[in-house]
Parts: C-alpha cells; sequence; structure tokens
C-alpha cells in the first residue's frame, strides 16, 4: 500500500518556518507487529483531529522486520518514529525508553496489536489538557467497558486476579489498574521513573503504585478487540513478572519509610 507524504494540515508553524512539536505523543510497544503498523496508523490519523501527535513505535528487534515498516512510514510522516531495542526485551521497560524519548506535555500507551480503541485517544487527551486530569485510563471495568477480546480464560483470571490484588496497593480508587491503555501527564511520569520497577507488563499498575502524591484519574470504557495480527506477548511468565513487579515497589515502600523514620 503507497504511503502519502505527511499532512501539515494539524501543523503549526512560526514565523521562521519551524514546525511546532507534538502535544501528544502515543508510545506503542511492539514485537512482531508488522502487518499492524500501518493500520494502527491510519487509525490513529482518523481519530486524532484536535492535537499535534506523534506515534512512537517501540520495537524490541522483531524478526518479523516491524521496525523496517516503521522507518518506511517515518521516511514518508514526520509523526511516526521508531526505536529499535537490541538485546534487551519487556513491555514496561519499552514504555519507559518511549516515554523518555517524547516531548509531548501529554504521552498515551497502547498496544500495537489494533486491540486497543483508537477513538479514545483524543478523549484522554482532552482529559488531561482541558479537564485537569493526570492520568486517563481506557478501561474495561466501568459502564460501556467489556473485556471481550481476552484470547482464553487464562488471560481473564491473570486480568481479574490482578485487578484484585492491585487495588488493595493504590494510593487512589482504579476500576482497572491492570489496563494497558492510558494517558498520562509526561511530567508526571518522568518525575516517576526512577521508582518504578520496569518490570513485566503492567507499566500503569507499576506507575500508580509508586505516586508519592494522590493523582487525579478518570476512566473511559472501551471494549477490548480480538487481536488483528500478531503474536500475543501472554506466558506463563507474566505471573511472575506481576509478582516481582509487585515485591519491588513493596520493598521500596519499605525502604522509603524507613529512610524517612531515621530522618525524623
Amino acid at each position: 500500500m503507497p504511503v502519502s507524504s505527511a499532512s501539515t494540515s494539524d501543523d503549526t508553524h512560526d514565523g521562521n518556518g519551524t514546525r511546532s512539536g507534538p502535544e501528544f505523543s502515543i508510545i506503542i510497544p511492539c514485537y512482531n507487529e508488522r502487518g499492524n503498523v500501518e493500520p494502527l496508523f491510519r487509525a490513529v490519523e482518523k481519530a486524532i483531529t484536535r492535537y499535534r501527535w506523534e506515534l512512537i513505535f517501540v520495537d524490541d528487534n522483531s524478526p518479523d522486520g516491524t521496525i523496517d515498516e516503521v522507518w518506511r512510514l517515518a521516511q514518508a510522516d514526520c509523526r511516526v518514529r521508531g526505536l529499535l531495542r537490541v538485546g534487551r526485551r519487556g513491555l514496561s521497560s519499552a514504555v519507559i525508553e518511549g516515554i523518555l524519548s517524547s516531548s509531548a506535555p501529554v504521552v498515551a500507551v497502547m498496544d500495537g496489536d489494533m486491540q486497543h480503541d483508537e477513538s479514545l485517544l483524543q478523549k484522554m487527551a482532552d482529559a488531561i489538557m482541558r479537564d485537569n486530569y493526570d492520568v486517563a485510563i481506557g478501561s474495561r471495568h466501568v459502564e460501556g467497558g467489556d473485556n471481550a477480546g481476552l484470547a482464553n480464560a487464562w488471560r481473564l483470571f491473570l486480568s481479574n486476579a490482578g485487578i484484585h490484588i492491585a487495588q488493595y496497593l493504590l494510593p487512589v480508587k482504579v476500576n482497572d489498574p491492570m489496563s494497558g491503555f492510558f494517558a498520562v501527564r509526561r511530567e508526571m511520569f518522568v518525575q516517576s521513573v526512577s521508582r518504578l520497577s520496569g518490570k513485566g507488563f503492567k507499566i500503569l499498575l507499576d506507575m500508580l503504585m509508586v505516586q508519592e502524591t494522590k493523582p487525579r484519574v478518570t476512566e473511559l470504557p472501551f471494549v477490548f478487540r480480538s487481536r488483528h495480527e500478531g503474536d500475543s506477548k501472554m506466558d506463563s511468565k507474566v505471573l511472575l513478572q506481576f509478582a516481582q513487579m509487585i515485591f519491588c515497589n513493596l520493598r521500596n515502600r519499605t525502604k522509603a519509610a524507613g529512610a524517612a523514620k531515621k530522618s525524623t
């Protein structure tokens, strides 16, 4: 499929012809998602009309050539960027690197497999930029949301069990802390980076657990779709990685509490 040249309808230039940077970055961690790259780009292009945006694909050296497809698009449209990671793997760490590469004040995270509803992205950006929330979550567990796209009972069990555990550990009530689809103020995320475990798949939960002050959070309903193309990343290691993340965060809390006690 041919790729059109970059649209400039949403770009803003100053008197010297300099193009303004993005207001909204969408981070897409991916592995073996070559067939989803352009369809996802086209879907986002239709969905976001009010903000200058960019897509940052973070690819863990996929053998199917995902990064080559990303770079092909990037040559034709400057709203697409690709980060290639060699010798390291993991969704959470990929998201962290993607967000740290962004200059936009608001960043979103979504999967590269077309299971997240791109039409929600603009509402997420609105919630933060217009309504002053810190985090906007695409939620399967509020009215109007649904988990229908989960592939099997094992994934459903992991998701539901994780939610029940996580809700005891968070500083703010969240119905779907295991969601992989959310937007956040970049400044808040960056301030949290040194406290993140960076383990496993649940970067939203990791981020919420380490907040020192209660963030303003809103949840927006979405229906989790069936996979379009590519391979599922869920396997037996996910449960272990989830446990490691919880352990790391609890250990860090204990250390911080001990240090605070010594200083008083």
